[in-house]
């Protein structure tokens, strides 16, 4: 199998995998897959990614259809480098493969600025045509004209909080303060047309290439706040040269004042997330969060 037969015949990769016709190398892959690198019979590279059977229970429904969706939307925009999709069945993905390399200021500035023109190029409305996950979890991509406070309070924030506490991961103290974050959402200002973003813009969905850019993969993308994926990159002890991506980014498209000051706003979703998935060990994280949000005196400083 080489690469243009698998572009022909995608449907036919799992049964070369089962049969071992394709020399295959386990890779990280995160919390959620198990993932490995295919080297075809013409030497090209592709990275798969598959539910693991240690999951105890199916793909859901959806899950590689929405990744690849993200992920083509992303790249039609031309702005950032994001793999290609070659291969998506319902229980498979396979993307072009991106050698890994080494994160420069070089290619941090330009990151910047390709971030910025991909939140440039916009999105019809809040949320997305496609049913949404991040992580495992099921994300509500139901579009919305906004305004954004509004649509990030109940498709972003509420859900995940409600797991969070369901779960255990949160008290009714924890909750109740998230709640008022919830509450006043709407006073925080800055709310802008929707952006095209990744929407889980952590330090490890940004992989350094080879060549010398930043690819975006693992994306939960969505017509969101361009201000997300910029607090996301600061979580986990911060993507490298992050002080070089923002002012690259800044300079190609300033930012509303108070920028600084949403952060941890913009933060507590992801956070959420975490702890619903996760569970109590995130949970120092979304109170300290949204202390902040709310202007209070303790700032959050989170390691993943």
């Amino acid at each position: 199998m080489d690469l243009a037969y698998l572009r022909a015949h995608p449907a036919h990769l799992p049964t070369f995998l089962t049969h071992q016709r394709i020399r295959e190398t386990p890779v990280a892959g995160g919390d959620i897959c198990a993932a490995a690198r295919l080297t075809l019979d013409d030497g090209h590279s592709v990275f798969a990614k598959s539910w693991p059977e240690r999951a105890g229970r199916p793909v859901p429904e959806g899950f590689f259809a929405a990744e690849a969706a993200g992920l083509r939307w992303l790249r039609e925009s031309g702005a950032v480098a994001v793999p290609e999709v070659i291969v998506a069945l319902p229980d498979l993905l396979a993307l072009d493969w991106v050698e890994p390399g080494e994160p420069t200021p070089e290619a941090a500035e330009r990151f910047g600025r390709e971030l910025a023109d991909l939140h440039r190029a916009g999105a019809p409305a809040f949320g997305a045509t496609w049913p949404g996950f991040i992580g495992a979890l099921g994300q509500d991509n139901t579009t919305d004209d906004g305004p954004w406070s509004t649509w990030f309070a109940e498709r972003r924030l509420d859900p995940y909080l409600r797991r969070s506490v369901d779960g255990g991961a949160l008290s009714s103290d924890d909750a109740a303060l998230v709640e008022q974050v919830i509450g006043r959402a709407g006073e925080f200002g800055a709310d802008e047309p929707p952006a095209r973003i990744h929407g889980d813009l952590w330090p490890g969905n940004v992989l350094w290439g080879a060549d010398d850019r930043a690819w975006l993969v693992d994306p939960a993308a969505h017509g969101g706040h361009r201000e997300t994926d910029l607090a996301q990159l600061a979580l986990f002890g911060g993507i490298p040269h992050l002080d070089r991506v923002l002012a690259a980014y800044r300079e190609s498209w300033p930012l509303p004042d108070g920028w600084r000051d949403r952060v941890p706003l913009h933060q507590l979703h992801l956070l959420l997330v975490h702890t619903a998935l996760f569970g109590a060990g995130y949970r120092d994280a979304v109170v300290q969060n949204a202390r902040a949000a709310l202007g209070r005196p303790e700032r959050a400083t989170v390691d993943r």
